[in-house]
């Protein structure tokens, strides 16, 4: 019996991971769950699941969550940080599940690594604000991190059982979003509810607007280079509209390896959860490439999305980058859906920002953290005017 503490259980990935949790009642336990503000929903995974501790956002929301508990309920409500910081920590717990959306995620992530969990990492942010900290202690306390996003999954799936010297290029795959083949004017008048609707793949609000964008693209390059010890150089992109191989390695002897399957986020859930074991999973229908039908694969137009070499730039740039980056999009995300700012103004803020800022080089977790709060005050003046 594995006891899972699930960090952001009310979100998309969060729901994913208790129906695989759910499924297989003699294989998992819960022992926390952290959320923000959906406590109507948290409560009924609290009644079902019934972990010992449970995080909200705040104490109003942490109130309100204890009303509409059973009296009789074991589960303790913590909030804030702190709470957070408890469930990523939960003694007994043996694996985190890291699916909190942002920056947020960062410090229980790091939380978890120091009180020696395996991480079933979600949270790209964790790696692309701090990659080589998250990863220098996760060694120190010999911790796993075993990936959650599908990209992320099947690169970690296509180097079982091969040597990483071996390696000569990654390529991620992306489905495009919905806008694959609007024109530079025509992406200027998309809405917020456009964006929203991922042709593949149910996702929550910030990752398909990324998706859309193709900075969720740019976050996961970063994310596999520190997670696979990769030169962003040799981590290429294409689009794949249909969304059936998830991702590729390629060899220096010219084989190429790819991981294929239904856009269904349960399966690298599953992956990580039951990790180095695979489980049966009964109920769902298998890939029928019959049905697929013809797979493309487009060299994605860096002009009309320029987010991913946004993101590429302040990889390589490095340092506090990639976190003030990552704060603006968060940013700037919010005010599009919002409706406060248009499509195109996503990149176009995110890169006046990154502009503005002056690189601190080897920075600590406080600089990075420090850096991702100016980048989101930078952008918030910026929609001020």
């Amino acid at each position: 019996m594995k006891r899972i503490s699930l960090l952001g259980s009310t979100g998309s990935i969060g729901c994913s991971t208790l129906d695989v949790i759910g499924s297989y009642p003699d294989e998992f336990t819960v022992a926390a769950l952290a959320a923000g503000r959906n406590i109507a929903l948290l409560k009924n995974q609290i009644e079902r699941f019934r972990p010992r501790l449970a995080a909200v956002i705040d104490e109003e929301h942490a109130c309100a969550l204890r009303r509409m508990l059973h009296a009789d309920s074991a589960t303790s409500v913590r909030f804030g940080p702190e709470g957070y910081r408890e469930a990523a920590a939960i003694s007994g717990a043996d694996l985190v599940v890291s699916a909190m959306v942002g920056a947020v995620g960062l410090i229980p992530t790091l939380d978890a690594i120091a009180a020696g969990k395996t991480i079933a990492l979600a949270n790209k942010e964790t790696l692309v604000m701090a990659g080589g900290i998250v990863l220098r202690r996760a060694a120190e306390r010999g911790v796993p991190i075993i990936p959650i996003d599908s990209e992320h999954s099947a690169i970690f799936q296509c180097l079982q059982g091969h040597r990483r010297e071996d390696v000569r290029r990654i390529i991620l795959t992306a489905s495009g979003g919905p806008f694959l083949h609007l024109s530079q004017k025509e992406l200027t008048a998309v809405t917020p509810e456009q964006a929203l609707k991922h042709p593949n793949w149910e996702m929550g609000k910030k990752i398909t607007i990324d998706s859309a964008t193709m900075m969720n693209k740019g976050l996961e390059a970063i994310e596999a280079g520190w997670l696979f010890g990769i030169p962003l150089s040799a981590i290429d992109v294409l689009v794949h509209p249909q969304s059936i191989v998830h991702s590729l390695v390629e060899y220096r002897d010219g084989s190429v390896i790819a991981q294929l399957g239904v856009p269904d986020m349960r399966i690298p859930i599953a992956y990580a959860l039951a990790f180095p074991r695979r489980l049966h999973r009964r109920s769902d229908p298998p890939l029928d490439l019959v049905k697929a039908g013809v797979l493309e694969f487009i060299k994605p137009d860096r002009e009309r999305f320029p987010c991913l070499q946004l993101a590429y730039t302040a990889a390589e740039i490095g340092g506090t980058m990639p976190a003030v980056m990552n704060g603006a999009n968060e940013c700037a995300v919010e005010a599009f859906i919002d409706a406060k700012i248009g499509f195109n103004d996503i990149c176009r803020l995110i890169q006046e920002v990154l502009d503005r800022h002056s690189v601190q080089k080897e920075p600590t977790i406080d600089a990075i953290l420090a850096a991702d709060r100016w980048a989101r005050e930078e952008l918030e003046k910026l929609l001020r005017k």
